[in-house]
């Protein structure tokens, strides 16, 4: 057996271990490959969406560092559980340089593997991720597959470089470990991991400090909190595992009850060793987990925050507020009509005459309630039902966003009504049916007749149309956009087909990062699992020598999995809630929903992984002790 043959069969034998190593590699070296297939496509390199392009580079730039990091600490911790392995091949008279050799050839089989696998299967999905990226990007051309060998180059020589180096760089890491430290690898006798209570009352406080920093800052205090913030979590994250944890477990196996309870003693009879030895893993994997939830969390939150305020801003599919009155006006309105008739597009349309008072330094808009309830039967929205000598204080959810407090003026302020007589609104409301982005009256239809002179009078056209499809509405908003001065016409579908066209590439971009970010945590967290695996298989063999059943071992390892499993993934969770609930107070808008759905898909994501995982490794040992 040659050298290259003995490398090669190492491989084969460590699979398991090598799994979650080459697996992540595989799924980022598709990833890179997919961007890279984005950036030659021919559709983007004839000047169209340059900015998707850019992006995308820029993501893939991000992806290939972050790899780099990601696939040198997997191997630098694989490395370290085959300590033991690299003692006794050197009794058998392997030499070091032989053996950074062989570790060379291992890494770089893996990557070749990886890398050619990666690109093979992006090559697999490529036409599903082109059909995905032309609805999420919104581009009128049609991304239709090719054969992206630039793009497959590109990605080989990229991470054939990056393996390489990485190669070796392990092996010179290497040179340093000597005989007498391989052969007891981790057998080296353990005490009971030290804490300092100091340190986990810090860790507390600085979780606690930047929690209570994020949730009580509001609006643009944020941005200005938010490094300080961050700088103080990841401190006391880091303290979380390396010593908080640790504290709690040794307090729990003090407490007889807890300890001696059932199969308790088993669970926590090792549960500080490992983690206090994965902390740094469980910091890392929290952290990249938490980068994930709060980027995609973020990206959806403001999506559904510009589709909110949109929706509230124009909700009519056509409008037309010129401000002032001019003599054009008139042809503006009649030129919209026609356009509407030339393509095909029936709407109900509504002309409201505005009539605007003083209130303090502002002028405030007097609407009669008629006037509202012809708008709001145009929407399907509720009416206002007012009599005699009532008001309201109309209010859209967008003014909260924009922290307007016109409408606490307006509570305060009475109406003058011509014969001097004065009437205050009784109440505040949701004016879902008039677009406006200051608050303004309401007023029954009696006390509309007997307003006063107006200080100025603005006319506004609406129109909206029912059953028709979505293209035909953007290209008549499209048509009529360039033929009105800014902010005077308003076309519904044509503003969010813009704003979607802008939007869609930051959203597809940072969905493809977080989901790489959260792969590359399971895999961390599957990594170091499996690298206590043999620990495991010793430790439970001696006890069910002792008695242990079956089904008393699944408990345990369930459970003691569990708890590696899941720690960083809950503490990224509350981090990723508290970041997306400061998100949501710097808007002023709620993102209650989009996080929960957010941070449950992941979740839920993580739970599947959770289950194969323990299923295969309660296999693993069974085999062992059966």
């Amino acid at each position: 057996m040659t050298f290259r043959q003995f490398a090669f069969n190492n491989v084969l034998r460590n699979k398991r271990l090598y799994a979650a190593y080459f697996l992540s590699s595989l799924f980022t070296v598709m990833v890179f490959f997919t961007f890279a297939m984005f950036k030659f496509h021919p559709v983007f390199n004839s000047g169209i969406k340059e900015n998707a392009l850019y992006g995308m580079n820029i993501a893939g730039g991000i992806i290939f560092v972050f790899s780099f990091f990601f696939v040198l600490y997997s191997m630098s911790a694989f490395l370290q559980s085959r300590k033991k392995e690299f003692g006794l091949l050197m009794m058998q008279g392997m030499s070091s340089g032989q053996i950074r050799l062989m570790v060379f050839m291992e890494n770089m089989l893996i990557g070749f593997f990886a890398t050619i696998s990666g690109i093979a299967l992006g090559l697999v999905f490529a036409k599903a991720i082109l059909l995905l990226a032309e609805n999420v990007l919104i581009i009128s051309e049609q991304l239709n597959f090719y054969m992206p060998l630039k793009a497959m180059g590109l990605t080989f020589a990229a991470f054939m470089l990056l393996f390489l180096f990485i190669s070796f760089f392990v092996s010179f890491v290497l040179r340093t470990s000597k005989l007498i430290e391989l052969i007891k690898g981790d057998k080296k006798e353990k005490g009971e991991p030290k804490t300092s209570r100091v340190l986990s009352f810090i860790a507390a406080l600085l979780l606690a400090v930047g929690y209570a920093t994020s949730l009580y800052a509001k609006g643009v205090q944020i941005p200005f909190v938010m490094l300080p913030v961050i700088i103080v979590v990841t401190i006391g994250t880091y303290f979380l595992f390396s010593q908080l944890s640790v504290y709690i477990i040794r307090r729990l196996k003090r407490n007889k009850q807890v300890f001696w309870r059932k199969t308790n003693m088993i669970l926590f009879s090792d549960l500080s060793f490992r983690m206090k030895d994965n902390a740094r893993s469980f910091f890392l994997v929290a952290m990249i987990s938490t980068v994930a939830f709060s980027a995609i969390g973020s990206l959806y939150g403001i999506h559904s925050y510009l589709t909110k305020a949109l929706d509230e801003a124009h909700p009519y599919t056509f409008s037309y507020q010129p401000y002032e009155e001019k003599p054009g006006n008139v042809k503006k309105v009649q030129l919209i009509e026609k356009t509407l008739q030339q393509q095909g597009i029936q709407a109900d349309k509504e002309a409201v005459e505005e009539h605007y008072y003083p209130v303090g330094k502002r002028d405030a808009l007097i609407l009669s309630a008629a006037k509202y309830n012809r708008l709001a039967g145009m929407l399907g929205k509720k009416p206002v039902d007012l009599h005699g000598e009532e008001a309201l204080v109309g209010r859209q959810s967008i003014a909260n966003i924009m922290e307007d407090t016109f409408s606490d003026t307006l509570m305060k302020t009475a109406i003058k009504l011509a014969d001097g007589r004065e009437i205050k609104a009784k109440q505040e409301f949701n004016a879902e049916a008039y677009p406006n982005l200051a608050a303004y009256y309401v007023v029954s239809d009696s006390v509309y007749k007997q307003l006063p002179k107006p200080k100025s009078v603005q006319h506004m056209y609406y129109w909206q149309a029912e059953n028709t499809p979505h293209d035909k509405l953007v290209k008549a908003g499209e048509a009529l956009n360039s033929k009105f001065e800014p902010g005077t016409f308003f076309a519904s579908d044509y503003i969010k087909y813009e704003t979607e066209k802008a939007y869609g590439p930051i959203l597809f971009i940072g969905l493809f990062i977080g989901v790489v970010f959260f792969v590359s945590a399971g895999s961390f967290l599957y990594f170091r699992l499996y690298s206590d695996l043999d620990e495991d298989k010793q430790k439970f063999r001696a006890i069910a020598k002792m008695g242990l059943a079956a089904s008393e071992m699944k408990r345990v390892v369930s459970r003691q999995t569990a708890i590696l499993f899941f720690a960083p993934l809950v503490v990224a969770l509350i981090h990723g809630a508290v970041a997306l609930t400061a998100l949501s107070r710097m808007f002023n808008y709620n993102l209650v929903q989009e996080s929960a759905l957010v941070l449950g898909s992941f979740l839920v994501i993580q739970v599947v992984y959770f289950a194969v995982v323990r299923f295969l490794y309660i296999r693993q040992i069974q085999r062992v002790i059966s």
